[in-house]
């Protein structure tokens, strides 16, 4: 486990490096190119096969939060809507050994559809191994397990338009500072495609597409857990930072507890995801800036549909992305149902 920590921060390191010689473009897990969900449908004829074919779908999530929670949601409706009954649905509290035992667990049940997102892609081949020999139709979110093969092992991976969740985090951290000053970089310290690809781009363009921006700080992140005092630090070290990139919503929770406790008003927050402490604080013109989200109930949506296609025997691209948005105090209503296809939370709607 060590030495596989130690890779996968090796491997971020590079990703990151790598971004910074040319403009990053969205790949898959394995540099499969990207093909944009809508072109995955499914005729009626196709829809009536399905509701006749007694088929069932199982979920074993790896964690389930306010985004995982919209992905799951999207893809149960989905299932509901081709006649597929879900029998189980797990999660794992990012524990790999937990994951595996889960996917044990639920492939008693025999499903014909496994949605899931790794914990660790590095231990894909034990994790899943169970969902392989069951013959399960096994379709990924955001990670693909390692040395599978798409079409054979796996039907597809669904996830976001990285490069684009990338870019717009550049543009609202230009917007947020006015195009001019110092910011603090707090990156994702770990193997995980979703957050390197995000991170890295959004490096790239503050070198290269925003000059007026300086980054003077960085510092990985392998443990949320420990946001707080890889914040401290940073601001201690740079008492004059304007903002802070983080790398999603949670940590950067944390994060704004920090600013707060330091009396920091003025240190702009710009991170990725949509969580009610953090939003809160973006509409009560708080430190938090702008929040970048994805459409996290249609990679719900299509994972099921890839799913069910497969089981049709029809061919899925190897990396389907759902589109990224900008969601501001203003949009909070129109972002909030775009991202997670549900109104915002209550203390929210009462804040604007």
């Amino acid at each position: 486990m060590k030495l596989a920590m130690l890779l996968g921060s090796a491997i971020a390191v590079l990703s990151a490096s790598i971004a910074h010689a040319q403009a990053p473009v969205t790949v898959g897990p394995n540099g499969e190119p990207a093909t944009p969900v809508a072109e995955l449908q499914l005729s009626d004829a196709q829809i009536a096969q399905l509701k006749d074919g007694n088929y069932t779908a199982a979920f074993a999530w790896h964690e389930l939060y306010d985004w995982s929670s919209a992905v799951a949601q999207g893809a149960k409706d989905e299932f509901e809507r081709l006649g597929i009954a879900v029998v189980a649905e797990t999660t794992a509290g990012f524990d790999s050994a937990v994951q595996q035992s889960n996917v044990e667990t639920v492939m008693a049940l025999n499903p014909s559809i496994l949605i899931s997102l790794p914990v660790d892609p590095a231990a894909g081949a034990s994790t899943y191994a169970a969902a392989v020999e069951g013959g399960a139709k096994l379709v990924f979110v955001d990670n693909a397990a390692e040395g599978f093969v798409h079409g054979t092992d796996y039907v597809t991976t669904v996830s976001a338009d990285l490069v684009g969740i990338g870019n717009k985090t550049a543009e609202a951290m230009n917007a947020a500072i006015g195009g001019q000053g110092k910011i603090g970089y707090i990156f994702h310290d770990a193997d995980f495609h979703v957050t390197n690809l995000r991170d890295a781009t959004f490096k790239w363009n503050i070198e290269n597409q925003y000059t007026g921006i300086e980054i003077v700080a960085e510092a990985g992140m392998a443990d949320p857990a420990r946001i707080d005092d890889i914040a401290s630090a940073m601001l201690l070290q740079n008492p004059d930072l304007d903002a802070l990139y983080v790398p999603w919503a949670e940590p950067a929770d944390a994060v704004l507890s920090v600013l707060r406790q330091q009396g920091l008003d003025d240190v702009k927050i710009i991170t990725i995801d949509l969580n009610e402490p953090v939003a809160l604080d973006m509409i009560n013109g708080g430190n938090t800036a702008v929040l970048i989200a994805d459409e996290a109930y249609n990679i719900g949506v299509y994972a099921a549909r890839a799913g069910a296609a497969a089981l049709l025997g029809e061919a899925v691209d190897p990396f389907l992305v759902v589109d990224a948005l900008i969601v501001t105090a203003d949009n909070i209503e129109a972002g909030w149902q775009q991202s997670l296809h549900q109104d915002p939370p209550a203390s929210l709607l009462r804040a604007k």
